[in-house]
């Protein structure tokens, strides 16, 4: 059997849409049969469930196992792989993608990644009201007043909500106690990484990392604005293409937020 593990995935881009545009280069044949997760088979390095092709430790990029820290996380990562058919599609695969995103990087770094979901909380996107029209504004609240309420009760981080423009400042201590609320079990921190980039709010993500929202309510938070947009001006299938590869990389991460404790 060819050693082609970390060529599927070496050079697949973080953003699911720029991975969607690139995917036709990235396109291999199948080239095994028996899809199996096994304890720790990926050696002594691998904690947890590994994923096996043929027999064989499925490899990362960056050549480590790709293994997950549960049998049901594992198991839904090797449903991906069975559900290849002649073509490996790396698009049609998020939760390998971010499992990979995890191993290789997350897992190294945990600091560093924390440090750009708190970047996000001094401008999220649920502090930003917009002033008119009126249906948007009450549509901005339904949506996004019980994130800011689970962050004030729940983090205990009083963060300011403000209409208009300009940008308003937000106070130090909220931004401090839902920067604690950041998890950094790597698993779980990659997950939350993973929804705040595709959201636009790490108070979203913190959100369905407490299970205070769920995944389809953090979804439509983050889409209250285009979801306005697509009704003033129609559907755009480009667009809606797009946003059904961000979907599957939201439901991945949340996959992983409920499977990881």
């Amino acid at each position: 059997m060819p050693d082609v593990f970390e060529d599927i995935f070496s050079h697949e881009p973080l953003d699911p849409t720029e991975a969607a545009r690139r995917n036709v280069r990235a396109l291999r044949h199948r080239f095994y049969t028996c899809v199996e997760v096994m304890p720790g088979a990926g050696g002594a390095t691998a904690a947890g469930f590994a994923i096996l092709l043929d027999g064989r430790p499925v490899r990362t990029p960056a050549r480590r196992a790709l293994a997950a820290p549960t049998a049901a996380l594992a198991e839904a990562i090797a449903a991906e792989w069975e559900a290849q058919r002649e073509l490996i599609e790396p698009a049609a695969m998020p939760l390998t993608r971010l499992a990979n995103t995890i191993i290789d990087g997350v897992a190294l770094a945990p600091e560093a990644v924390a440090q750009e979901i708190a970047a996000y909380l001094g401008s999220d996107l649920v502090c930003h009201r917009a002033t008119t029209p009126a249906r948007l504004v009450e549509r901005q609240a339904a949506h996004w007043d019980p994130i800011i309420t689970f962050a004030r009760e729940a983090l205990g981080a009083p963060f300011v909500v403000h209409s208009g423009v300009m940008h308003t400042a937000q106070p130090a201590d909220a931004i401090a106690a839902a920067r604690a609320g950041i998890p950094r079990q790597p698993w779980r921190l990659g997950a939350v990484h993973a929804i705040t980039t595709l959201t636009g709010s790490a108070l979203i993500a913190l959100g369905v990392a407490s299970r205070a929202i769920d995944r389809d309510a953090a979804w439509a938070a983050a889409h209250v604005d285009e979801d306005w947009n697509l009704e003033l001006w129609g559907r755009d299938e480009l667009a809606l293409k797009h946003r059904a590869y961000r979907l599957a990389e939201m439901t991945a991460a949340a996959k992983v937020l409920e499977e990881v404790g």
